[in-house]
């Protein structure tokens, strides 16, 4: 039998860091495990680009940038889990009031603003993590701007959120140096 050759791909399938997770978990494991996989592409997305690369924008006049996305994917998983679900008073990281699109506009080409964006989102990440970890039902409520989400609610919209700029990602990325897919 001849071996299996994935051209152009990101890593090779039996060495990619989504996959392996539950199979058959229960509901919370299962949508966890969604949020995981969507997480990890948007980070092999951004594996290898220097400060420049994450800082370029798609194409005038958008402000879009994977060190946007990186920024704007921690500012939604501040202002969801931390605001929103547990009631916290988080100040927003990159935009002082909302619409002020401090995440984009401040995605600048310096390596010291792509590392703190790496910093602040596994910083959000983790507390997402543990708030989804110790709640004790998916059925919990927290404030969205039109009335009251259940967590279950909330992790099916961040799997949508993720894998929208997952799309987007993937145009930037090809922009950069033609990597595609996966």
């Amino acid at each position: 039998m001849a071996e299996r050759q994935f051209p152009d791909l990101w890593v090779d399938p039996e060495d990619d860091p989504r996959e392996g997770g539950p199979r058959l978990g229960d509901e919370r494991t299962t949508l966890q495990e969604f949020l995981r996989f969507q997480r990890l592409t948007m980070q092999m997305k951004c594996d290898g680009l220097d400060a420049e690369q994450m800082a370029r924008r798609s194409v005038e006049p958008s402000t879009m940038s994977l060190l946007g996305l990186v920024r704007h994917m921690a500012e939604v998983e501040r202002g969801w889990f931390r605001r929103r679900m547990a009631g916290l008073d988080a100040p927003r990281l990159y935009s002082s009031a909302p619409g002020e699109d401090g995440d984009w506009n401040g995605a600048v080409a310096d390596p010291k603003v792509v590392a703190e964006a790496w910093e602040r989102w596994r910083e959000e990440c983790a507390f997402s993590d543990r708030f989804i970890a110790e709640a004790p039902d998916l059925d919990v409520t927290g404030e969205a701007h039109d009335g009251p989400i259940s967590l279950r609610e909330l992790l099916v919209h961040m799997i949508e959120e993720y894998a929208r700029h997952n799309g987007h990602a993937d145009l930037l990325r090809e922009r950069i140096d033609g990597r595609t897919g996966q």
